[in-house]
């Protein structure tokens, strides 16, 4: 079981739940962080911290965001380990509210 970067997060790119994560499990992509799951230890210390609320547990995932736990597993095989918090983009509070921003996620 593992903690699932969703949706709301492309485009934010917020890091406030990578500073709090004990394992270091976060991996960034050009528009989104992700998590890898087999590092992710369950401990749901990042969830609370990311202001769009787009981490959740697996069992716990909106059907319509259950592809993000593919996404997540894949790019984090691929994308670099983000291990420290620093800025979110410069517009990001502009996509803070946009829900459906899928299409926009750069692999």
């Amino acid at each position: 079981m593992a903690y699932v970067v969703m949706e709301s997060c492309i485009r934010c790119k917020y890091t406030d739940c990578v500073d709090v994560c004990p394992v270091d499990c976060f991996y960034e992509g050009p528009n989104m962080l992700v998590i890898h799951p087999d590092e992710c230890i369950d401990c749901g210390l990042c969830e609370p911290e990311c202001p769009v609320k787009a981490i959740a547990h697996e069992d716990e995932m909106p059907q319509d965001q259950l592809d993000f736990i593919q996404i997540n597993e894949e790019m984090s095989e691929r994308w670099p380990n983000i291990y420290e918090m620093k800025d979110a983009p410069p517009d990001a509070d502009e996509w803070k509210e946009v829900k459906a921003k899928r299409h926009l996620l750069e692999k």
